[in-house]
């Protein structure tokens, strides 16, 4: 069992004091799926429960509710539609070139990846509500832990030296929940602490958002704990500053201002944090990720356990799916021979990027014998290569705890990402060094054990972008990627079943952001909906 920063219990806590919750949630049409009514006033008499419910909030990126993996703390929502790591991944990376699901009877997986999707799609109120649901539990926090409440409570001083550090993360926590929303749907319901408990929330723009997530990011920095030094599984200083980074890496997409200067000085505040690449490209996606190599390299987790935390999150999902339908190969990964039977395969533009010069480097785990490139109908679980990134196994040579649910954490931030977004920085003029550009993308093909040396004539942007899906496949940034490059929408570039084409076709240029989900307009007029939709 792993040992980490305990989220497992505190879940299950937090959701205790579900009367103060539902206030605070209602109003965004977020109500937790629980019939206990501990008060807040009455949960923390207990002054342990400070740490409890701020493992909560950290929580809620990797379970859906107190009563094991199938069930759901936001009412009306399955669990399978709503892990934020399932569905970030599903936004983020089965909607563009690189993942194929096959069983497309599963809600709104058809539609995501087809490029079909409309406001009623379950996967997109499942990631509205849970970003919504993280934002609300973080400003819960927040309000429980004023001065004049500790000073009432009469909180020890043992306790209240922690409380600045706890109250750094939490809005960390929400700042992050604002920056997907800002990134996914352009738009989010704005609640803070400040806010009366069921007013009716403002709705924020794209340039609203950035300048909240930017401006509460550098405000709580002093009170984080410094990168790398924090327990495993809370968030420090790296995270808030890779969050920042990506900001401004794309902040031309989100406000159309140039701040590739800013992504670059961030981007050397983590490379000067102590962060290293793992010693093996593969550590980072194993059972033992919390403990072996890849503890340099990952900036920020979110968390599994195939006993404690058991849920069908983006590592369980991506595991299990990864075993082939003809290669019953998951007794190599480390769950049932059979796995899901083929759920998961690999679109041809993806596989491709394994050609020539990446055939032999160690990010290729493509498994190709006996299976067509080309997936000419998405049923037929036999066609199309799959791919074994992903391991329940540990760089002993052992396994995961359980047979399905893996102990794999997922690596939302990893340094990698850091190198390869100041590369792309710096070809787009935010200055920084070519030959420190150079150095950093050397350094990721080098760890890879791939022979050939990229030279300064071929760092191209062309080539960062390919170089970010051979990286990061599966690590949900795609989308992001593809529409920072413009490649995204339009038809300059196409994929296998892009806009429900086999070869792919355009996507109008609305598809960009998500549509708000039905049901979230309805709760909030001040709420409206995206263009094209």
């Amino acid at each position: 069992m792993k040992t980490r920063f305990k989220i497992q219990n505190a879940f299950g806590f937090i959701f205790l004091f579900v009367i103060a919750l539902t206030s605070c949630t209602g109003d965004l049409d977020i109500v937790p799926n629980d019939d206990q009514t501990t008060l807040s006033e009455d949960l923390y008499t207990d002054e342990g429960a400070y740490k409890q419910v701020l493992a909560g909030i950290y929580a809620n990126l990797a379970l859906t509710g107190t009563d094991g993996a199938g069930s759901s703390n936001l009412k009306n929502i399955d669990a399978g539609t709503s892990q934020f790591g399932r569905v970030l991944l599903y936004v983020q990376t089965l909607s563009a070139d690189q993942m194929i699901w096959s069983y497309e009877n599963d809600p709104g997986t058809r539609e995501i990846q087809r490029n079909l999707w409309t406001a009623q799609n379950p996967l997109l109120l499942g990631m509205f509500s849970r970003a919504h649901l993280s934002i609300a539990l973080a400003n819960d926090f927040l309000r429980e832990t004023t001065e004049e409440k500790l000073d009432a409570r009469n909180v020890s001083a043992a306790v209240r030296n922690e409380i600045p550090t706890y109250r750094a993360e939490a809005r960390l926590m929400r700042a992050m929940a604002y920056y997907y929303m800002m990134d996914i749907f352009g738009k989010a319901n704005f609640v803070t602490e400040d806010d009366a408990l069921n007013s009716q929330p403002p709705a924020y723009g794209r340039a609203e958002l950035f300048s909240f997530v930017e401006s509460e990011l550098l405000a709580i920095e002093p009170d984080l704990v410094d990168a790398r030094q924090n327990e495993y599984g809370r968030a420090d200083k790296g995270v808030a500053h890779m969050i920042l980074a990506k900001i401004y890496l794309n902040a031309d997409v989100y406000i159309n201002e140039n701040k590739y200067s800013d992504c670059i000085s961030y981007c050397e505040k983590i490379i000067n944090s102590g962060y290293a690449l793992a010693d093996n490209y593969l550590h980072n996606f194993m059972a033992d990720n919390n403990t072996n190599s890849a503890t340099k390299e990952i900036i920020f987790p979110i968390v599994s356990d195939g006993i404690t935390t058991q849920n069908y999150g983006p590592t369980t999902v991506m595991i299990n799916g990864s075993v082939g339908s003809i290669e019953q190969n998951g007794t190599e990964v480390g769950v049932g021979a059979g796995g899901w039977g083929g759920a998961l395969r690999v679109r041809k533009q993806f596989a491709e990027l394994f050609n020539g010069a990446f055939g032999d480097d160690d990010r290729n785990t493509l498994i190709t014998e006996d299976r067509p490139i080309d997936i000419d109908d998405i049923s037929d679980k036999d066609t199309g290569y799959i791919i074994q990134k992903y391991s329940n196994a540990t760089s002993t040579g052992s396994f995961g705890v359980d047979q399905t649910f893996v102990d794999t954490d997922f690596p939302l931030f990893r340094l990698a990402d850091v190198y390869l977004m100041y590369a792309e920085a710096h070809l787009r003029g935010g200055g920084g060094s070519e030959s420190t550009a150079l150095q950093y993308l050397n350094a990721l093909r080098s760890r890879a054990n791939n022979p050939a040396t990229l030279t300064a004539g071929e760092m191209t942007l062309d080539y960062i972008l390919d170089e970010r899906s051979r990286e990061l496949h599966w690590e949900a940034h795609r989308r992001q990627d593809l529409i920072r490059f413009g490649r995204f929408t339009g038809g300059n570039y196409n994929w296998a079943w892009k806009g429900n084409g086999s070869n792919g076709i355009a996507l109008p240029q609305h598809m960009a952001i998500y549509p708000i989900p039905s049901g979230s307009l309805a709760s909030n007029p001040n709420l409206t909906q995206n263009p094209g939709y």
